[in-house]
């Protein structure tokens, strides 16, 4: 066991118009499997390259042990497998990789098949192995669910869960409560470290909210109250002071009244007052410290059209096949208005084929696929390697509002200053939330979404949960995030 200690850390990119990181301090221990979590652009990723020593900072982070990250670089994809194997890890036995892959479920012989034939499934599991064989390393797993299917997940959260010593990001919350026993959470104002998992964090991070907007309303009722009296103190005050400016005019009952008494209580006012104004000055100072690690997760909303007809997609005997090879056969459901229809099944079934099917495009197939005239979609891919350019190029090209757009794209977490950068500088949650808002923003009888939610924080993940429950749009998709899939979906096909 050895502490990573990071004191005072600051750090923000060349050119960059907000600084990620300002003076942040805190203490991870090299035993513990910790969860990282924060929202998109927030810099979870930059704070495991930081460690990996790729950018220059401002403040110490100390450490006696090495760090690996992961995805690797592979390079030569075309090499077999096990040669991949060998480059990346040096010097190991083979009984290790065997027991590894064992432990992923991954047949031997994928190592002796080229690289780049392997699903992504099967990838990510082969480089975790490599990763998890490492000896005297603290490992930094950057979001290793993204593409897996719902059973992959389960075996590697199983798998992650008979290991320690590592950073793991990732916004599938399921995934989280299987495999991690210390969260790191990046907040508002800062980066704190608690005990427990996911919905152990989840608690006490609203517990702490409702603490903090409980006390904001007491000390806002309270700083009115005190401006209220501060008021008529000063006013009690002026008024007395006034009677002294007169008191060598008049007589009052026949007698002189004494200036210096006048005086003296018009000062003991004008003193309680300033009391008062002090204790308000310091509620307010006590109420700005509060709410500034609240992530408000303001409400969303979907354009949705009504179809005329309550069927929208009738598929009967559905099957796909490539090059000879049947990817799935005799698949039979209906979309129907209001039905939010999740495809679900491993990696490389079919699931994209079908929506791919049902927007029109060629994709070789047999059986019935009815889908409804003039119907109106919009789509989600699960690509975003085409974003490219300024947002106002991408609004403009896409005909959205722009207004709506990026109201849209604010309540997802996004600040006024990254409006300006190219789309390119985005992070991949960042660019997911681009084609997310861009569907928000289209009239639609039918979302298609293919893996929306692949890089979105989590609280993002659950706006948009609340937004499909709220609205209820006739929606067909793929996503493998369970508790997402359990929380929305009507009808679940399984390929």
């Amino acid at each position: 066991m050895s502490l990573i200690n990071v004191s005072n850390l600051t750090f923000g990119y060349d050119g960059s118009y907000d600084t990620i990181f300002e003076k942040v301090s805190f203490q991870l221990d090299t035993n513990w499997k910790l969860g990282f979590t924060g929202r998109n652009g927030k810099g979870k990723t930059t704070f495991l390259k930081l460690l990996m020593g790729q950018y220059e900072y401002s403040g110490t982070i100390a450490a006696s042990v090495d760090f690996s990250y992961f995805p690797f670089k592979v390079g030569q994809s075309t090499r077999n497998t096990i040669d991949v194997v060998d480059s990346l890890s040096g010097n190991y036995e083979f009984w290790e990789l065997q027991r590894e892959l064992s432990m992923l479920e991954v047949d031997y012989d994928v190592l002796y098949r080229p690289f780049s034939t392997l699903s992504q499934g099967e990838q990510t599991k082969v480089l975790l192995a490599v990763l998890f064989m490492r000896e005297n390393q603290f490992l930094l797993i950057d979001e290793p669910t993204n593409h897996l299917d719902m059973a992959s997940r389960e075996l590697v959260g199983q798998y992650l869960n008979t290991k320690h010593g590592f950073i793991l990001v990732s916004h599938d919350r399921y995934f989280l409560d299987q495999c991690v026993d210390h969260i790191l959470s990046i907040n508002n104002t800062n980066i704190e470290v608690q005990r427990g998992n996911y919905s152990s964090w989840v608690e006490n991070k609203e517990r702490q909210d409702q603490y903090e907007m409980s006390e904001n309303e007491k000390l806002k009722k309270e700083i009115k109250k005190m401006t209220t009296a501060a008021r008529r103190t000063a006013g009690w005050s002026d008024a007395v002071e006034n009677t002294k400016k007169g008191a060598s005019r008049k007589l009052v009952a026949g007698l002189k009244p004494d200036r210096g008494y006048v005086g003296h209580k018009a000062a003991k006012m004008m003193k309680r007052s300033k009391v008062t104004e002090a204790r308000k000055e310091k509620a307010i100072a006590e109420k700005s410290k509060l709410l500034k690690n609240i992530d408000w997760a303001d409400e969303l909303a979907i354009k949705t059209l009504s179809y005329p007809k309550n069927r929208l997609v009738e598929a009967r005997g559905l099957s796909v096949t490539y090059d000879g090879t049947a990817v799935f056969e005799n698949v039979s459901f209906d979309v129907n208005r209001g039905d939010r229809v999740a495809l679900c099944g491993k990696n490389g079934c079919g699931k994209s084929s079908i929506l791919k099917a049902v927007l029109g495009e060629k994709i070789p197939h047999n059986g019935e696929l009815i889908v409804g005239t003039h119907l109106k979609y919009s789509y989600v891919s699960q690509d975003t390697s085409f974003l490219a350019g300024s947002l106002r190029t991408y609004i403009r090209e896409n005909g959205l509002n722009e207004s709506l757009f990026k109201a849209i794209l604010r309540k997802l977490g996004f600040s006024r200053e990254q409006f300006d950068k190219g789309l390119e500088a985005y992070s991949s949650g960042q660019k997911k939330k681009v084609l997310l808002a861009a569907s928000l923003c289209k009239p639609a009888h039918l979302h298609i979404w293919d893996e929306p939610l692949n890089f979105i924080d989590v609280l993002s993940r659950i706006q948009i949960e609340h937004l499909i429950c709220r609205y209820e749009p006739t929606m067909l998709f793929v996503e493998h995030d369970r508790m997402f899939m359990e929380n929305v979906a009507t009808k679940v096909v399984a390929l």
